[in-house]
């Protein structure tokens, strides 16, 4: 899947963006910062990214004739979420460069390719299986054991698409409850933190990964991220080597995540990868304020063909998501000391619903 090396595209250039959440939104500020253009591209008439661009198309992902008009406004484009439609993404690639490579959505999209992607680099997850039917759940669960989490091989996030399974409930029940579709049988894995690592490559090969970050879950969605992690630099060099490799494996260009968790056992410490996101990430954006460079610029800097920068932390950072109506408490975040803040523009808070965020660097660490 690898490139060769990209000529860098000049101030000025416009990078299109499949994709119109905050992501896309704080990928078009970091842009706009460098010179570059961004273009976004969304079919939904409210997101919050075309707000900070001059350039939008809203459209659906399968509308050919605005993806024909978008790919001869842009020259390169990028997304901002995995689940960007491949068929899309393939057409786009047909008339300019995407980046990262379309090959990499195919393998992340699906929650099982994925895993065997991992273990075939000898990168330790958890144990796994496939469930293709209600008949062979109980096949998975006598090789996995229980408890276990069941998960929809696609479209899943932020706790969607899967259902932990206890050694008194009903697995075939629990496949039902998602719909029957194909699914992965996990192991539960019992963890002592749960980490990830944020990197970018470059075309020329060069990797730069973030510092380990911790993550703190609440309802399946992330809640607090913390940098550096409170594990030991061994781990965190293993985290970090993890995440190296696999981006390497992909022949990446641009950021991804890879989330982890930290396990302590009678014979040490060991790290296992959980799921790759090929893309910027919340547990990342603690890097706009405590780095000296985001993840946001570094994806931008990746895929214009620019040198990566190589961020220097701030100190000891904690980044916190405002959750649905959490947001409307956003003033009391304004005068505390080494506190940012950063609203999405977003309209009614609901449930679940990333609104902002905040982020306090608190001296050195």
């Amino acid at each position: 899947m690898a490139e060769p090396a990209i000529p860098a595209l000049p101030p000025g250039s416009t990078i299109g963006i499949l994709g119109g959440g905050q992501l896309g939104r704080m990928l078009a500020l970091a842009a706009a910062r460098l010179g570059l253009e961004c273009h976004i591209y969304a079919p939904e008439a409210d997101s919050c990214a075309f707000d900070v661009v001059r350039h939008a198309t809203l459209a659906e992902y399968d509308d050919e004739p605005a993806l024909e008009r978008f790919a001869r406004a842009c020259d390169v484009i990028t997304y901002e979420f995995e689940n960007v439609p491949a068929a899309t993404a393939n057409f786009l690639a047909r008339r300019k460069p995407v980046r990262p490579d379309p090959q990499v959505l195919a393998l992340t999209q699906d929650r099982l390719v994925e895993k065997d992607f991992i273990a075939a680099l000898s990168i330790a997850t958890a144990p796994y299986a496939a469930v293709d039917s209600g008949g062979n759940i109980a096949e998975a669960v006598a090789k996995i054991g229980l408890p276990a989490v069941l998960k929809t091989r696609r479209l899943g996030y932020d706790g969607k698409g899967q259902r932990m399974i206890g050694r008194d409930d009903d697995p075939a029940e629990a496949f039902r409850s998602l719909g029957s579709v194909p699914c992965i049988l996990e192991g539960f894995v019992p963890f002592e933190r749960e980490i990830s690592v944020v990197a970018a490559r470059s075309s020329q090969g060069e990797v730069v990964a973030f510092d380990v970050t911790e993550n703190e879950h609440r309802h399946h969605i992330l809640k607090i991220s913390r940098a550096p992690a409170r594990i030991s630099d061994v781990m965190a060099e293993e985290a970090q080597h993890m995440a190296e490799t696999i981006a390497s494996a992909f022949g990446y260009v641009g950021v991804l995540a890879v989330e982890m968790f930290a396990l302590a056992n009678g014979a040490g410490r060991r790290v296992l990868v959980n799921e790759i996101a090929p893309r910027v990430h919340n547990s990342g954006h603690w890097t706009i304020d405590g780095a000296s460079v985001s993840q946001f610029e570094q994806h931008i800097r990746a895929v214009a063909g620019w040198p990566l920068g190589h961020p220097v932390r701030h100190g000891r950072v904690e980044m916190t998501n405002l959750i649905g109506a959490e947001v409307n408490d956003y003033p009391r975040w304004l005068t505390e000391p080494g506190t940012s803040v950063h609203l999405y523009g977003k309209g009614e808070p609901r449930p679940g619903r990333k609104m902002g965020h905040v982020t306090r660097v608190f001296g050195e660490g």
